[in-house]
């Protein structure tokens, strides 16, 4: 059974399609990219695979549970690292975390364990007291990706971890995405850099005005256009000059 499974997911907003019968699989274990340009859709579709907007048609299969049906078992599988942080801007980066994990249901031992952890990890540490509305943007970035790692979640979704993140982090976030989905958990990454999906995902998903234009390998991608450099796969896709 795949770990997620999106199924003729459609979002309208009147007449305007911003999800058209988008449908592809993501397996266990696996890095599974995203992607498209700006107002592509990505995002809506993430929203509605986490559960914040109702589709207008189609499904989402969590672990085998129907987001429209059973969302809080769907649910229940899922670290969610959203576009906008969505962290508390009132509660220190220490407190949004303790927070988060007791609404998750983490026992007191291990999440008094775990946050410590992820704090030293990512460089918060110095920052564990500071309200999270002080922080850089950089800085919400990676509580953000904190938060949504901190209950260890079957699958994680994440929009642009590494947007506004120093160098240094960005490279950590890497080898801890990595390091997730080879304990065999699963992550669905929107990203645009282009060099990130290529160095973490085995398979992309591609979507374009609403509709997905292709699901497969990167290397498949790399082999129908002749070209090594992803940015460049992904910019001739999006013009419609590659032909499957």
């Amino acid at each position: 059974m795949p770990a997620l499974e999106v199924l003729r997911l459609t979002k309208r907003f009147g007449d305007f399609a911003a999800v058209d019968g988008v449908t592809f699989q993501v397996e266990e274990g696996e890095i599974f990219g995203f992607l498209g340009p700006n107002g592509a859709g990505k995002t809506t579709t993430l929203r509605m695979i986490y559960g914040v907007l109702t589709p207008t048609a189609g499904d989402v299969l969590i672990k085998g549970k129907s987001v429209r049906e059973d969302p809080e078992g769907a649910k229940a599988h899922l670290g969610v690292m959203p576009e906008d942080a969505g962290i508390y801007p009132r509660l220190t980066t220490e407190e949004n975390l303790v927070y988060f994990g007791k609404l998750r249901g983490i026992p007191e031992g291990e999440l008094r364990e775990r946050t410590p952890q992820l704090l030293d990890r990512l460089g918060l540490t110095e920052k564990r007291y500071v309200l999270a509305d002080k922080l850089s943007k950089g800085m919400k970035r990676k509580l953000a990706f904190a938060r949504a790692i901190l209950h260890e979640p079957d699958i994680l979704l994440l929009d642009e971890p590494t947007s506004g993140v120093d160098v240094m982090s960005a490279r950590e976030i890497r080898s801890m995405i990595s390091d997730y989905a080879s304990g065999g958990r699963t992550v669905v990454i929107s990203t645009h850099n282009m060099w990130e999906v290529q160095q973490l995902c085995t398979r992309v998903g591609i979507i374009n005005r609403g509709r997905l234009i292709y699901v497969g390998s990167v290397e498949e991608l790399e082999r129908l256009t002749g070209e090594k450099e992803f940015e460049e796969v992904f910019v001739r896709l999006i013009k419609g000059e590659v032909a499957e």
